[in-house]
């Protein structure tokens, strides 16, 4: 079983991969007040980090009840 985790955990990151590799485009990203222009891969990729650390998060808060 934990092999099979491994390996969708590798399937989906490369993935996530290719999709960030395809989308290079700077883009306007607004947050409250500021204006901030980065590379869209980069923003995918702080969205999906995000992402796995909320889900991390709370996997872990959760298993402790």
């Amino acid at each position: 079983m934990k092999k099979l985790k491994t390996i969708v955990v590798v399937v989906i990151s490369l993935l996530v991969l290719i999709v960030v590799l395809q989308n290079t485009q700077s883009v306007e990203t607004k947050l409250l007040f500021v204006t901030i222009t980065m590379p869209r891969a980069f923003l995918l990729f702080l969205a999906f980090l995000f992402g796995f650390v909320v889900g991390s998060i709370s996997t872990i808060s959760f298993s402790r009840d």
